[in-house]
């Protein structure tokens, strides 16, 4: 065997394939992002904190670095690099943009470059389909009739997808944004996806949200904007997945459930704020672990609110299986000749060797 031989080969999957492999597999994503926060909650993963790049002359733009590590099953390393600039939407072009990079397990070697915006997008969308449905179980808790989702942009859409697709039905879907135009074009979707609730658009967050057992916020908030408890006087479950709309006093009113939580309680998140408020995390009940270990007992006579930081494992789980089902077609657009030195002393010290 030669040493090219040792050498993975690296590919390059476009977002075309990865939305191809994906699309009609959301219940199958919703197991795989299951799947890695249990080898994650049994500490079989290495997930460091998240590195954000920021920049002076950008201050609403930055590019997130999550490296991670997970074992179980799927056995990868990687790093996914994705970018937010909210300034992209007023041009017509999306907010984030990502790759993922996966290297093998055994050689450390990067075998593939995956574009990652739909990567991402689908792991916070089978994360938030899979807090509620565990959340949804706790005792005195029934399944959300009425959903509501403040934010009608890319991951509002792949999270109505995945609720959709993975056994949800609701009476009245309820939809606010600050722009009018981007609520009617998420109504718009709503009616082509055959969406079957009643379907409402709210004018303000606090009608949205006392409309709705099930509030999904997925907005690009950078600092809180709701503020008074009262509103989610009716105990609804709350998906709090763009972190940080949600004011302390709420979430102190709550029972809080997050994905990790030392990845949670930072940069100036929701429950970061009610840290820094407090000096404490007794407002923290538990991980999505946790709850679905059954280690954790939620009220049923308070809101419950999930607050996902993000793991860069999710990522890796969702997309090491792409990559396989990729290599399973036959369909990867392999790059030959991508490492080009793979003898320690070249080519020429190389023959030297064997001589």
């Amino acid at each position: 065997m030669t040493k090219e031989d040792l050498v993975p080969p690296f590919a390059v999957i476009p977002g075309s394939q990865v939305h191809d492999v994906l699309t009609g597999r959301e219940q199958h994503t919703v197991d795989l992002v299951e799947a890695a926060y249990r080898v994650h909650g049994e500490g079989d993963t290495v997930n460091p904190p998240s590195y954000f790049l920021r920049f002076p002359d950008r201050p609403s733009s930055r590019i997130i670095a999550l490296p991670a590590s997970i074992g179980g099953d799927t056995r990868v390393d990687g790093l996914k690099w994705i970018s937010s600039f909210p300034e992209n939407v007023a041009a017509g072009i999306p907010r984030a943009s990502a790759v993922l990079v996966l290297n093998d397990y055994d050689t450390g070697y990067p075998v593939a470059c995956l574009e990652s915006s739909i990567i991402s997008a689908a792991r916070t969308a089978a994360s938030a389909a899979l807090a509620a449905d565990w959340l949804s179980r706790a005792p005195g808790r029934t399944r959300p009739r009425r959903v509501g989702f403040i934010g009608t942009g890319f991951i509002a859409r792949h999270i109505h997808t995945y609720l959709a697709r993975t056994g949800w039905a609701f009476d009245e879907v309820g939809v606010h944004d600050l722009s009018t135009e981007y609520a009617g074009g998420f109504r718009s979707y709503l009616e082509e996806s055959a969406e079957v609730g009643r379907i409402t658009v709210h004018e303000s967050a606090e009608e949205l949200i006392l409309s709705s057992d099930l509030v999904v916020f997925a907005t690009v908030a950078a600092a809180p904007h709701v503020h008074e408890p009262s509103w989610f006087a009716h105990n609804p479950i709350v998906l709090n997945v763009s972190l940080r709309d949600l004011a302390p006093e709420v979430l102190l009113a709550s029972a809080n459930v997050v994905d990790d939580v030392e990845h949670c309680l930072k940069a100036d998140t929701s429950p970061h704020l009610t840290e820094k408020l407090t000096g404490s995390r007794d407002f923290i009940d538990g991980t999505l672990y946790q709850v679905m270990a059954g280690q954790v007992d939620l009220p049923a006579v308070r809101p419950i609110v999930f607050s996902p930081f993000g793991l860069g494992v999710l990522d890796l789980a969702v997309g090491k299986f792409v990559y396989d089902e990729v290599r399973r077609r036959g369909e990867s657009n392999v790059i030959e000749g991508f490492f080009h030195e793979v003898d320690r002393y070249g080519r020429a010290g190389a023959a030297s060797s064997r001589s």
